[in-house]
């Protein structure tokens, strides 16, 4: 049976034990549980931190400790270089625990070299090219030996630490600073329109951090600045969970049509964070997703910030990917007034949606939302190498939703 120590904010607040698949479970620590509060939400809106745990509600446990791992091909390279299977979460926790998402840090207690001195091992830029190329070798960035870093998602990605020395690995639990992102073969437009999406955020409040696009030697990467990175903290770092996690659900219920998360949902969660303001954060998410054709504007890429001092409050946007123009099957991750087709979003369905939420002037935010978009997208040109028809695009959609037609019609 696994015993695996979790600590948030630097303080150990519990272990996880049982069952590596299915039965796995955490017992919190009595020191924790009188540090932060009984019952409280530090760590997740839908864990909290109870001395006695709920039965019923150990799914929901499992779930936000699950969702601190990737998907795809990604989990399943961790699953190879560990030697484990991919369905064995504590045991890829263990591995991997020590620089996850937020401020949670986990390792073994029966491994006799732990907890281990975090440190970083500097890297040339030819180093990070080798690493953008091979992600199965190297999935995350993760070395071999001393690799302890997992995050979410789909999409290939390495991190790395960032200071005035330059870039460096991270070994042992070092937190990193950056998410770098490769061009992949199947959507060699991605990282370029990703860094365009990105630039909307910024211009709306949603995102205070950089997005840049860098050349290491020959290799094109997305570099993208971790809001969950704190360096004036001891642990250098900010807690944070995504909107699975703090729903409960499973990672594969993060899209509207595999399981019960909801926008309207979503916005009754927000109730217990900063209420109004979240909310209307929301709104402003959801009607640039739509603008852009930000289609996969799902449960995990929506996430909440937890500070030290128990308050919530939705984090900065991210993942903004204009992506109208892949082959897919053009359904937004949520309907939306009951419509999941991208194109077919209109204002009205805009407006209908937000009105179950509790909005106030919702109307006036969406317009306001799209008038600064469209003011943007006149004046802002994509890289080189994004998909060339990409202003046009979103031009296109946001000048429709304000004349009240469908996203996608034909101007």
């Amino acid at each position: 049976m696994s015993e695996l120590a979790v600590e948030l904010y630097g303080q150990r607040i519990g272990v996880l034990s049982g069952d590596n698949f299915r039965s796995f479970d955490i017992t919190f620590d009595p020191s924790a549980v009188a540090h932060f509060g009984s019952s409280s939400q530090v760590m997740s809106m839908a864990v909290p931190l109870d001395p006695t745990r709920n039965r019923g509600h150990a799914s929901r446990r499992r779930n936000f400790f699950a969702g601190l791992l990737p998907e795809g091909t990604q989990l399943e390279s961790m699953a190879r270089n560990a030697q484990l299977s991919q369905f064995d979460t504590l045991g890829l926790l263990a591995r991997y625990g020590r620089d996850v998402a937020g401020a949670i840090q986990i390792w073994d207690i029966n491994d006799p070299s732990e907890p281990r001195t975090p440190r970083r091992e500097a890297v040339t830029d030819a180093i990070v090219s080798d690493m953008l190329r091979d992600l199965s070798g190297q999935p995350l960035g993760n070395a071999k030996r001393g690799g302890k870093t997992s995050l979410p998602g789909v999409q290939p990605k390495i991190v790395l630490a960032r200071s005035v020395n330059g870039w460096a690995r991270v070994v042992d639990g070092y937190p990193s600073t950056h998410i770098l992102k490769p061009v992949v073969e199947k959507y060699p437009t991605m990282i370029f329109d990703e860094e365009y999406g990105s630039r909307f955020a910024r211009e709306l409040g949603l995102a205070h951090f950089s997005t840049q696009l860098e050349k290491f030697g020959s290799t094109d990467a997305l570099v993208i600045e971790r809001y969950d990175r704190d360096a004036n903290h001891p642990s250098g770092r900010t807690h944070q969970e995504d909107l699975a996690q703090a729903l409960g659900v499973p990672t594969i219920e993060k899209y509207e049509k595999y399981g019960a998360v909801t926008l309207k949902r979503i916005s009754r969660l927000l109730d217990d964070t900063d209420g109004v303001n979240a909310r209307r954060t929301l709104v402003k998410m959801l009607t640039l997703s739509v603008a852009v054709g930000n289609l996969d504007m799902h449960a995990k890429n929506i996430s909440l910030l937890h500070n030290e001092d128990g308050t919530v409050g939705i984090a900065p946007m991210y993942d903004v990917v204009p992506q109208a123009h892949y082959d897919t099957d053009g359904e937004f991750a949520f309907s939306v007034n009951g419509v999941l087709s991208h194109a077919g979003f209109t204002r009205a369905d805009l407006v209908a949606e937000v009105a179950t939420w509790g909005v106030g002037r919702a109307e006036d935010l969406i317009n306001e939302t799209l008038e600064i978009i469209r003011a943007l997208a006149y004046v802002e040109t994509p890289h080189a190498f994004a998909e060339p028809r990409l202003q046009d695009d979103v031009l296109r959609f946001t000048q429709n939703l304000l004349e009240g037609r469908a996203a996608g019609a034909s101007q």
